[in-house]
């Protein structure tokens, strides 16, 4: 079935991949990516399974491109903000708009987000992805920080521990929001400890 697989080119075929790897981001959302199945994702589509199975190998195939979309509404936002900074760099208010940044975008897509990040422990190309992504970001905080004369020991190391900060917080206040804990609280104390880092 591999040679049947095409890239559309008029408008009409890419609007009808576009559905199709919109249907899947749906599905995957509402019932994760191991319940949902290629017909299902066709119904949802409009089209016709035979129709899928022109633009994809499989269901695995659809995840790989609804995991870019993932990655581009998640982070997109986060990385734009590395490309507006100017003038004085403000660590603290940095952190703070980073921060809730970060915990709105994991709110908008918390339905999808479980089973993707589920799929980088069994799936190689996901996990490869998803480490990538760290990297970049890591690079271009980096790289923003250098630009505005941060010169700490071990910068890529800080701005890597800042970032799985971010994320851990807003895996507790997006998803295990716990009643005991005091999140104005946490989220103040996370950002004095990303602003210790580059002190």
């Amino acid at each position: 079935m591999a040679e049947n697989i095409r890239e559309p080119k008029q408008q009409r075929s890419i609007e009808k991949k576009r559905k199709i790897t919109e249907a899947g981001y749906e599905l995957f959302a509402e019932k994760g990516y191991f319940n949902t199945n290629t017909a299902e994702i066709a119904k949802r589509a409009g089209v016709s399974t035979g129709i899928v199975y022109g633009y994809f190998h499989d269901k695995r195939d659809i995840m790989l491109d609804v995991l870019d979309i993932y990655i581009g509404n998640v982070f997109g936002p986060i990385i734009a903000l590395f490309d507006n900074v100017e003038g004085d760099l403000d660590i603290k208010a940095l952190a703070s708009e980073i921060l809730d940044k970060v915990v709105e975008t994991h709110k908008k897509n918390a339905a999808i987000h479980e089973a993707l990040h589920s799929l980088t422990s069994t799936d190689k190309i996901v996990d490869t992805k998803f480490r990538a992504l760290e990297g970049e970001m890591t690079n271009k905080i980096t790289d923003t920080l250098i630009k505005h004369g941060y010169s700490n020991d071990y910068l890529l190391e800080r701005v890597h521990t800042s970032i799985n900060i971010f994320q851990a917080y807003a895996h507790e206040a997006v998803f295990d929001n716990h009643t005991y804990i005091d999140y104005v609280k946490m989220r103040e104390i996370v950002i004095n400890i990303i602003e210790s880092l580059f002190k």
